[in-house]
């Protein structure tokens, strides 16, 4: 029996959603459940389904707690997991941002997960959902996560040729292969395709390119290299062309004479002004005679103050407390319970906060990060 035959037979309920909503899901590396799909899909219009999949969520981020085994890093991915499957949009409100952040969080001083792939790729995950995730990896280089495998050096230079660093997607992948990151013919292969794509590239990139040696534009059209040096030496002669043409038919350049100025003595002439113009400058004295005052004590002046009541017996008046920015406080971080109640933070906000949360982390992934474990 075909599919067709078998899905029309069974009179199930779902099924069309994909179909409806199809352009609204995040595509997956490994691909997705169909039923749990459009179990997710339905969800869009059914309020009910909606409220199970939150507290799903809410059950998978408790577990992430109350996990006792050898592997406290398989709940997190646990979750991970079902999150991308259960809201295929993605999306601020999915939560999918800060498990990332708060996973990788309580994993990056731990030595056990250093060398995880597993590990290695959640920070890769979160780096695509951030606005620069050239600050990640230089937070993966700086504490030695994952660089003994190829999907670091190969995701960090396609980063960096996306913003056409081309000489530093170069040297990491160059370093990569160097380390002997694992699998090496991955990442020789990744090399190889950078190297032809680099060749096809019209333009030199913004690194290579000196100042007097940049690309000239002529009718919207990108002229190579040979070209824009033939066409800046044409512009160089007509310039000079027209300069001598100038020189030619210029008329005599004009003297300006200043008639106020006294031949005989080399200055201008000034008017008599009669007695009022300066004959003598005087002495310091007279010269300094805005500061003649001299100082005085202010101690015999006292300040009127406003009466206050006294009472009898009055308690001394507790201290000021000093107030604190909870943002800006430098709290202990506590390494042996591996900030495993991290987790709670995403059960305790609701969408609003998660939305905002999410774009900070966008913005900034390594707010919440100790400052001795940003690089320098």
């Amino acid at each position: 029996m075909d599919p067709e035959t078998e899905f029309l037979s069974s009179k199930r309920q779902t099924g069309n959603e994909w179909e409806l909503f199809k352009e609204n899901v995040r595509p997956l590396k490994r691909g997705r459940n169909v039923d749990l799909l459009n179990h997710a899909l339905k969800a869009r219009t059914n309020d009910q389904l909606k409220k199970s999949l939150l507290e799903n969520r809410r059950r998978l981020i408790e577990a992430i707690d109350e996990y006792q085994g050898d592997d406290p890093l398989q709940p997190w991915l646990d979750c991970i997991k079902w999150v991308q499957e259960a809201f295929p949009p993605g999306g601020d409100f999915s939560g999918l941002v800060l498990i990332y952040e708060q996973c990788v969080r309580a994993f990056w001083h731990s030595d056990h997960y250093k060398d995880d792939l597993r590990y290695l790729k959640v920070w890769l995950e979160y780096a695509e959902h951030c606005s620069d995730a050239e600050v990640i990896y230089c937070f993966l280089d700086a504490n030695d996560i994952g660089k003994t495998h190829s999907a670091y050096y190969i995701a960090y230079a396609l980063h960096m040729e996306s913003k056409s660093k081309m000489k530093a997607a170069n040297d990491i992948l160059n370093l990569g292969i160097s380390s002997n990151a694992q699998p090496i013919e991955k990442l020789r292969d990744a090399y190889k395709k950078f190297l032809a794509r680099s060749m096809r590239r019209p333009n030199a990139t913004e690194e290579e390119l000196k100042e007097d040696d940049l690309p000239v534009r002529s009718f919207g059209t990108v002229l190579a290299r040979g070209e824009s040096q033939r066409q800046a030496i044409k512009t160089f002669e007509l310039g000079r062309n027209k300069l001598k043409q100038d020189q030619v038919h210029r008329t005599p350049l004009s003297i300006y004479n200043d008639t106020n100025m006294d031949v005989t003595r080399g200055h201008h002439s000034k008017p008599n002004t009669g007695s009022n113009s300066w004959h003598t400058l005087g002495g310091r004295a007279e010269r300094n005679k805005e500061n003649d005052a001299m100082p005085a004590k202010w101690t015999s002046h006292k300040i009127p103050q406003r009466p206050v009541p006294r009472i009898v017996g009055a308690v001394a008046s507790a201290q000021i407390e000093v107030f604190v920015d909870e943002e800006c406080e430098e709290k202990p971080k506590v390494h042996d319970e591996k900030d495993r109640t991290s987790s709670l933070q995403l059960r305790e906000l609701d969408g609003r906060n998660i939305k905002k949360e999410t774009e900070l982390l966008r913005e900034n992934p390594l707010r919440n990060f100790p400052s001795n474990s940003l690089p320098r």
